[in-house]
């Protein structure tokens, strides 16, 4: 038996499954693994005994990995990465409808050993990890936040329509108001004059103008609909909740900001129009060590950013969007690409050009984010920072 072979895990919450397959394909290794670390180092001593220098590849670079990731990086194994998406399409091409783990685990199994251009899974280093935990718990919170919000919408439109109309609820001002007044009757009574000097002494800004459009909204509803009292004390605690979740994401993107401005290429990257602090921690997160890429053209695969060909008998040239890719990743240049369009002269250039070629506005976004992709790797590769040449 060669002394390589490819081991294939299938990484779950509370299992995971692993097959090991020697350089002729057989099958040498199939069972569940325990995610605790007994079981781990228990299937990685069997794998060492069966090869000096195996081929690991899971489907996940970290969440229920991480432990075995771990494990593996503290023994030096080179570990792979084939996404769970590219398991789905690899799967069509195995004999079998069946969906199982040690299916999935076979086909990774596979795919290590004859494939020569899987990405490796680096060790990230300990801030980054930091960085990471950091970033998908700002994550939490704004998907919280949003929930919150739109939550609080729809009891204060059952309550007070006109004032659901007149306030931005994303802004601290409205929701500092609707903690305190909540029904038409309550504001009227309080008057312009006090409300405007509540909303000043709590450096609400727009006070004024923010009490104006409540009292106008006050006036124009007369009647009480039903159960305000219950809606009311509702919204209270739905803008008490949101208040609180806005004042974790401030504190948490200072804490980003220190963090990401302590890197190296914190200056670089905050240089490219567009890319802010939060923005350009996951971009570090993302890709960890660009030197595990060759070429601009490897990161932009890797974020999901190559148009791939759609071509079909005499049908040809045709491409679409990329479904795979690193989705943070993604969403990171995209973002990016659409703040530099009011903050970058060149990237609204290069974006109005792509319009009037006939693209909708997600293509040439996308065809935006991927000319940046070319430009932010040639930077870090130089060490350089973004200058803006004269428009021509």
């Amino acid at each position: 038996m060669d002394n390589k072979v490819g081991v294939g895990i299938d990484a779950g919450k509370e299992l995971h499954w692993a097959h090991v397959l020697d350089a002729s394909g057989q099958q040498i290794l199939s069972r569940r693994v325990e995610n605790d670390e007994v079981d781990l180092l228990k299937l990685i001593d069997e794998v060492l005994a069966l090869s000096e220098e195996p081929v690991w590849a899971v489907d996940q670079p970290g969440g229920s990995a991480a432990l075995l990731l771990a494990l593996l990086w503290e023994r030096d194994q080179q570990v792979l990465y084939f996404p769970g998406l590219a398991v789905d399409r690899a799967r069509d091409a195995y004999p079998g409808e069946s969906n199982t783990d040690a299916r999935d685990a076979y086909i990774i199994a596979e795919q290590a050993r004859m494939r020569s251009n899987l990405a490796q899974i680096v060790p990230g280093e300990g801030d980054l990890a930091e960085l990471q935990l950091l970033l998908a718990r700002r994550r939490d919170l704004v998907a919280d936040r949003t929930r919150s919000i739109n939550r609080l919408r729809d009891v204060l439109l059952s309550l007070f329509p006109a004032l659901e109309r007149a306030l931005d609820l994303n802004a601290k001002g409205a929701l500092i108001l609707v903690r305190h007044y909540q029904s038409p009757s309550a504001i009227r009574r309080v008057g312009h004059r006090r409300l405007a000097t509540f909303l000043k002494n709590r450096s609400v800004k727009g006070a004024e103008d923010m009490a104006h459009k409540a009292i106008t909204a006050a006036k124009a509803q007369s009647v009480a609909l039903p159960a305000e009292n219950v809606a009311a004390t509702i919204c209270s605690g739905l803008a008490e909740e949101t208040l609180a979740l806005k004042e974790s994401i401030d504190n948490l993107d200072r804490e980003l900001r220190r963090r990401f401005f302590a890197r190296p290429e914190a200056r670089i990257l905050a240089s490219l129009p567009g890319l802010g602090p939060i923005l350009g921690a996951e971009f570090l997160v993302s890709v960890g060590d660009l030197s595990a890429f060759e070429s601009a053209d490897r990161l932009a695969a890797y974020a999901g950013l190559v148009p791939s060909a759609f071509d079909s008998g005499k049908r040809v040239g045709n491409h679409r969007r990329m479904r795979g890719g690193n989705k943070v990743l993604k969403r990171v240049f995209y973002q990016s690409a659409f703040a530099s369009l009011r903050s970058s002269p060149h990237s609204r250039a290069f974006y109005d050009r792509k319009r009037r070629e006939g693209k909708k506005h997600t293509q040439a976004l996308i065809a935006l984010a991927r000319r940046r992709v070319n430009v932010l790797w040639a930077m870090l590769r130089d060490g350089t920072t973004f200058e803006a040449r004269p428009a021509a």
